[in-house]
């Protein structure tokens, strides 16, 4: 139970505290816990100017979605003869978050808008038009409206604070739809015969420079072979196909964008696409970040601004694993080439961590960062 009304310096004292200490506050009573729900409580973030970014990971199993998101734990210390000693560790972890019955999700289903994640479809080919919300501040499931038809696939991004959406019907169309997450409605965008060509069945889709860009599998083409990628221009409402170099990271599900830069995972490194040249270039990781194996799973997500990196480590002879973190600051460094002005970006590892240990038959599915 909410409290409706709460003393205005305890809100104010509550309110200046990082969520990351909140998922421990939680546990101290279910009178916190409810405190630390409170609509007011956010609102007194909002208006101090405290409101910051909350990163989120979720895992499948066989039937059901967990969620799990960064926080701080407890200073651990150990006692040896007399001797404080603090535990060399980061300090995050993830915890749990308290909600039952979520719904199944999928990595393009997936899409954060303000305090809000939203869960686009379904698993399933049945009423895979519902649209699902998780808010953050309380970690509550409500419905939003649902999408106009029904997708047999599909793929989300955000622009501009709305939420496109491209997919195949069961009808065998293509069909972009975008939801006003202001004004909770769904608008359809006609696609020219041009450009249905590419299928949109198994696709995955960016916002780069402003743009919505889908990425459709070669196998699902009606004529060329090989990947398309399309953008749409939502100032313009235009479809126009592209260069195709930016396609081949899109279908690993490692790939996450941070402020108008796709950056993707595999093969042990971390790259992202230069625009301006259409390649794919190495991120310049200096110290910190272990080499992953190659054939590890990996997450990427934009944690206000910073790089948040997800990867596993399986346990020998163990039914679990362990699941790690890091946070990498990203800056950029300009030179001059042969040709001109260029860039590198370099990332530079504030922390990693082991922050996690589940089953072994938890899988990756999304990380990304709501803002509360």
């Amino acid at each position: 139970m909410l409290v409706p009304s709460l003393p205005d310096d305890f809100l104010s004292c509550f309110a200046r505290v990082s969520r990351l200490y909140y998922p421990t506050l939680s546990l101290v009573s279910k009178h916190f816990r409810s405190l630390l729900a409170s609509p007011e409580l956010y609102k007194a973030r909002s208006l101090l100017g405290h409101e910051e970014s909350c990163l989120y990971l979720c895992l499948g199993s066989q039937y059901d979605s967990h969620w799990f998101t960064l926080c701080r734990k407890p200073d651990q210390t150990l006692i040896n003869n007399g001797t404080s000693l603090k535990k060399k560790s980061s300090g995050y972890v993830l915890a749990r978050v308290p909600i039952l019955h979520s719904p199944p999700a999928y990595f393009p289903s997936l899409v954060a808008v303000g305090s809000d994640i939203y869960n686009i479809g379904s698993r399933s080919i049945i009423n895979n038009s519902s649209v699902s919300v998780m808010d953050c501040r309380s970690h509550t499931w409500h419905e939003a409206p649902s999408m106009p038809v029904e997708l047999i696939s599909l793929s989300a991004s955000v622009v501009d604070g709305k939420i496109y959406v491209s997919g195949r019907g069961s009808d065998d169309k293509n069909s972009l739809e975008v939801l006003d997450t202001k004004t909770k409605t769904w608008d359809h965008v006609p696609i020219s015969c041009n450009e249905t060509r590419c299928s949109f069945y198994y696709s995955r889709s960016a916002c780069i420079d402003g743009k919505f860009h889908v990425a459709a599998d070669g196998r699902f083409y009606v004529v060329a072979a090989g990947e398309k990628l399309v953008s749409y221009n939502s100032r313009e409402g235009r479809l126009d196909q592209v260069e195709l170099r930016m396609c081949d990271k899109l279908f690993s599900d490692t790939y996450c964008e941070i402020e108008n830069v796709l950056y993707s995972a595999g093969e042990g490194a971390i790259r992202w696409f230069d625009t301006k040249v259409q390649k794919w270039r190495y991120l310049m990781v200096f110290e910190g970040l272990p080499k992953f194996p190659p054939a590890v799973s990996v997450r990427l997500a934009d944690y206000g601004g910073k790089m948040a990196v997800f990867w596993e480590e399986y346990l020998l002879s163990s039914e679990q694993k362990m699941i790690w973190c890091a946070v990498v600051m990203l800056k950029r460094h300009k030179f001059w080439e042969i040709w001109g002005e260029s860039c590198e970006i370099w990332g530079i590892v504030e922390w990693f961590d082991h922050v996690l240990t589940v089953p072994i038959g938890y899988q990756f599915v999304k990380a990304l960062a709501a803002t509360v």
